[in-house]
């Protein structure tokens, strides 16, 4: 075994990759094959200060003749005061490709989920991409997440083995279609974490637990890694459309990357500063997927979306178990309905039309629960395409599980009607019914929003979880109407946890 020591901030480079600054260490360097057989091992031990850049590259020289790539790392890990942040580091490996942006080296993530991985050419670790090991210079990723104040030191271990490599299995996908049921409502979660990223559930238990909750289809969405998209294919089937894709998962807020074509991987190494996120948003609709912003009001380090919504397909807007910041996003994401009335970008498409909301469970682990919420969408059919369209379009609503079905609608006095993300084009003055009939919602309350507020509140439906609810306004006075269903209030003014939520219907000529 070899060591080097990278301490401090000695012995490193500044590049540019893109935008974004990063440290470049040493250079770690192996014998050859021809020094004999077995594994050989390298030993890098640095220290990280504060204010690092968002990504550190060890670069290694890989020689001929190796057969698998084995890295393990440990960091220090010091108590600190409440409030002040530690350390935590994230990794990951680019081969001889190099560390570009746009990630034309990338093998592979697993941010701060595991404290080693491999790569060969028949396998690699969840996260990783298996493949040979070709010579020349490799980078390890060290991503400094946050850092304590006195710095974050760590250790790699690098083992090379040498010999034969094994035959890199050809990629199988699951289909772009199931049996579907026609033009339908379908019921789908599309963000899901499986052992590919920070998930301790297998794509398989993750497929059970989506049948078990009434799940048409799902999304595949692994922060900053694509690997599991070639495990998925036996697991999808008539009942259940596995969609490919990615959280892209910056340091400036997260996406999903919903529905991209197979092998698809997309960058996350930019902040909003560097101005990149416009290029990636483009890459994701050129793979025929949708741009998500996930939780954009989460308060977790990183979490918060400062991208801007110009290039969003749809807004996450529920993630998990329904919490304050949840609030916050809905709040905001109206008030986005609202200025879209007001510029008259009450359209469709990004940067010119209204955003549709969606939700989705963000599950990881037990006892997080796949389906909830879910997002329901009215589909031509059980397809990647059609799917991706009723949720472009905003023709959904968010439910917390399969338990709750509604359906929303808006009538004028001569026949006309209008569904969820539809327009009823009536005249100013014209006598609109909005009409929602609800089961599986015992005891919760309706309410009816608008441009203006929340104009109308109902009685708590009854035990039986079923119910209609009508209310009379005009496109004058509603320039949309969207619904809520909330469970009873726990004390005061508050209006209660969601329940469900719709896309709003527009009233009114454009």
């Amino acid at each position: 075994m070899c060591e080097d020591d990278h301490a401090g901030i000695g012995r490193r480079a500044v590049f540019v990759t893109g935008a974004a600054a990063a440290l470049t260490l040493g250079t770690v360097s192996f014998a050859s094959a021809a020094g004999g057989p077995g594994p050989r091992t390298r030993t890098v031990r640095g220290t990280l200060p504060p204010g690092s850049p968002d990504f550190v590259y060890v670069p290694v020289e890989v020689p001929s003749g190796v057969r698998e790539l084995r890295v393990s790392y440990t960091y220090d890990r010091p108590t600190l005061p409440a409030g002040t942040p530690g350390n935590a580091l994230d990794i990951g490996v680019f081969d001889e490709r190099g560390t570009e942006l746009g990630g034309r080296g990338f093998r592979g993530w697993s941010g701060g989920a595991r404290t080693e991985f491999f790569v060969r050419a028949d396998d690699a670790t969840p996260g990783y991409l298996p493949g040979p090991v070709r010579p020349g210079t490799w980078h390890i990723a060290l991503g400094p997440y946050t850092v304590a104040p006195q710095g974050l030191s760590y250790e790699l271990t690098i083992t090379l083995t040498y010999g034969e490599p094994g035959e890199t299995p050809r990629p199988v996908y699951p289909p772009s279609r199931a049996k579907g049921r026609g033009r339908a409502w379908y019921r789908g979660d599309c963000h899901l974490h499986s052992v590919h990223s920070d998930g301790r559930r297998t794509p398989a238990e993750i497929a059970a637990l989506a049948r078990a909750a009434g799940l048409d289809f799902i999304n595949s969405s692994e922060h900053n890694t694509h690997s599991a998209h070639a495990h998925w294919a036996d697991l999808a089937g008539d009942d259940l459309l596995v969609m490919l894709g990615e959280e892209v998962t910056t340091r400036n807020g997260h996406v999903v990357a919903l529905g991209t074509d197979p092998g698809t991987f997309v960058d996350w190494r930019y902040r909003a500063r560097d101005n990149r996120f416009g290029r990636f948003a483009r890459q994701i609709r050129r793979a025929g997927g949708l741009v998500v912003p996930a939780h954009p009001h989460a308060t977790c380090i990183g979490c918060n979306w400062k991208f801007g919504f110009g290039e969003a397909d749809a807004i996450e807007v529920w993630n998990g178990p329904y919490t304050p910041d949840d609030e916050v996003a809905l709040a905001d994401w109206d008030g986005m309905l609202v200025a879209s009335v007001r510029e008259g970008r009450d359209g469709q498409g990004p940067g010119a039309g209204w955003i549709p909301a969606m939700g989705s469970s963000d599950a990881h682990r037990d006892p997080d629960t796949v389906g909830h919420p879910q997002t329901v969408v009215l589909a031509d059919d059980l397809t990647r395409e059609a799917v991706q369209e009723g949720i472009r379009a905003g023709r959904s609503y968010v439910a917390e599980s399969s338990k709750l079905s509604l359906t929303f609608t808006a009538s004028g006095g001569r026949g006309e009607h209008a569904g969820i993300g539809e327009r009823l084009p009536v005249a100013p003055d014209t006598p609109v019914t909005v009409r929602l009939e609800v089961t599986g919602a015992p005891r919760c309350t309706v309410r009816f929003v608008t441009d203006q507020g929340v104009l109308f509140t109902s009685a708590p439906l009854p035990a039986s979880g079923a119910g209609t609810v009508e209310w009379r306004t005009t496109a004058s006075y509603a320039a949309y109407v969207r619904a809520e269903l909330r469970h009873e209030a726990a004390a005061g003014p508050l209006p209660g946890v969601l329940a469900a939520f719709t896309n709003p219907v527009f009233l009114g000529r454009r």
